[in-house]
């Protein structure tokens, strides 16, 4: 029982070790897995929206000279940053666009003027959206950082913990131990183990050995005493 007792320390040092190794790298994957899509799909919508306007200044550049399908491809384009509203500041832009463009494609120099001005905060828009995602996956990415550093300190300390835990109960009694016994091995069958506060575990197992050893010194100096009373007695006679 004692010998159980003594490992328990020992084997909870080892897994919780373990337990927090695992925790380190699942939470780093988690962070990782977590910033890369979110930052993927707001670039790429927002990117969406830049293409947007730089087909609706292309078209409003083209004006007369294509006719027809310059207004068409400014209202595809317009089209498709409509469905692609990513940021609340969009909708109103949006709407004065679609309020000045036909005017502006009819050669009125201020609705030109307000729809390129609008365009251009459409633009603004959205890479302020991009600007304030890079900066959200860099704080991410910081804090996930300090996370790992944090667990990482966590688990150096735990580990310098557990090897004073194996020290104290494995280390250093099977040094006293081998000391005691190479000892009484040399002949001093007095030595006895001793540990200053050994946990009482050890102290069960140390105090048994010296049990054991008591009990095999006695025999020894039995077992001399006898040897001398009988060359004793061959003298005497």
């Amino acid at each position: 029982v004692p010998v159980m007792k003594i490992s328990r320390p020992v084997e909870f040092g080892a897994w919780f070790l373990i337990a927090i190794n695992l925790a380190m790298a699942f939470g780093s994957i988690w962070i990782f897995t977590r910033m890369a899509p979110a930052i993927e799909v707001i670039i790429s919508r927002n990117e969406v929206s830049l293409e947007s306007c730089e087909d609706m200044l292309s078209a409003l550049l083209k004006g007369k000279a294509m006719g027809d399908s310059s207004v068409f491809e400014f209202r595809e384009a317009l089209a498709m940053a409509s469905s692609n509203i990513t940021e609340q500041a969009e909708p109103a832009v949006l709407a004065q666009i679609e309020a000045y463009y036909e005017n502006a494609f009819s050669g009125n120099g201020e609705s030109l003027l307000q729809t390129i001005q609008s365009i251009n905060d459409l633009g603004d828009i959205n890479r302020e959206a991009m600007r304030c995602a890079d900066v959200k996956a860099k704080q991410l990415g910081y804090a996930g950082a300090w996370g790992v550093v944090f667990m990482a300190t966590g688990a150096f300390l735990i580990g310098v913990i557990f090897l004073r835990t194996l020290d104290r109960h494995l280390v250093e009694p099977m040094q006293e131990i081998n000391a005691v016994v190479t000892s009484f091995c040399k002949g001093d069958t007095l030595r006895r183990c001793t540990l200053s506060k050994p946990a009482v575990p050890v102290r069960q197992v140390l105090g048994h050995i010296n049990e054991l050893l008591d009990i095999k010194s006695g025999t020894s100096r039995s077992g001399a005493l006898e040897s001398g009373s009988k060359t004793a007695i061959t003298r005497r006679a």
